[in-house]
């Protein structure tokens, strides 16, 4: 592991347009569950699909049901040393932008400007208007549900959810688009803590492999990019990048 640590921490320093590309895998250490493994979200929760939630009031009670568990979780999360080992690259200006699966707002926890995150999957701790697209503040949902309302709804009408991308719902154009420009442009591309199994997102990178882009991989399972990656570390993030960061400094 060291000549990695090593090779990767050279391709940082040389890279200028370093790209970081997160999944599940970062955020198991902060005490959040992953939702395909043994033990994970689906495993417990059966998936309310878009279309339910908009078509059934039942399906939107459940949705919210299973929101407010697994907000419980979320709560008490807090950024893990690798969370912590990204905002290091970000003052040392070795960090262009970290795209991410997650939904949990750890790498805003963790000092990250929000300009520098691309939530290809959106965010938990936002909620949003399904009719007027506007924002409603979290407390104010989560009083809504603690006081009895089972699917919370806004001010014009339209059904609140969570600002995350459902089943079977589009995923945001805007943010695939970035992420694509992205890992097209970049030099250097980490992965950390993704199977690569999700699409579009696990396509991002095989476009910065095919556009020369030096391709490194933090994770401890097998993904589908080990065979084309320059550098594959199976490893815990929060025990890696840490060591990164010291061979940095």
């Amino acid at each position: 592991m060291k000549e990695s640590i090593e090779l990767i921490s050279r391709k940082i320093r040389a890279g200028g347009k370093n790209v970081v590309f997160t999944g599940a895998g970062i955020s198991t250490e902060s005490g959040i569950p992953d939702f395909r493994s043994q033990g994970g979200i689906w495993e417990k929760f059966r998936p309310v699909y878009f279309d339910e939630f908009m078509s059934s009031r039942k399906a939107r009670e459940e949705y919210w049901r299973r929101w407010v568990v697994l907000y419980k979780d979320l709560m008490r999360a807090k950024p893990n040393p690798a969370h912590q080992a990204l905002v290091k690259l970000h003052e040392w200006g070795l960090l262009k932008s970290v795209i991410t699966q997650n939904v949990d707002g750890l790498h805003q926890a963790s000092g990250l400007p929000d300009e520098m995150i691309i939530e290809l999957h959106g965010n938990t701790r936002r909620i949003r208007c399904m009719g007027c697209h506007q924002l409603t503040p979290i407390e104010e949902v989560r009083q809504r549900l603690n006081q009895g309302e089972a699917a919370p709804e806004c001010s014009c009408g339209g059904y609140l959810k969570p600002d995350t991308i459902s089943f079977g719902q589009a995923m945001p154009m805007v943010e695939v688009e970035k992420a694509t420009a992205l890992s097209k442009d970049c030099n250097f591309f980490l992965v950390v803590g993704s199977t690569l199994i999700v699409q579009p997102a696990a396509q991002m990178p095989y476009y910065a492999k095919k556009n020369g882009a030096f391709l490194g991989i933090i994770n401890l399972s097998e993904t589908p990019c080990d065979s084309i990656s320059d550098v594959l570390i199976q490893g815990k993030a929060g025990e890696v990048l840490p060591k990164i960061i010291r061979e940095l400094a």
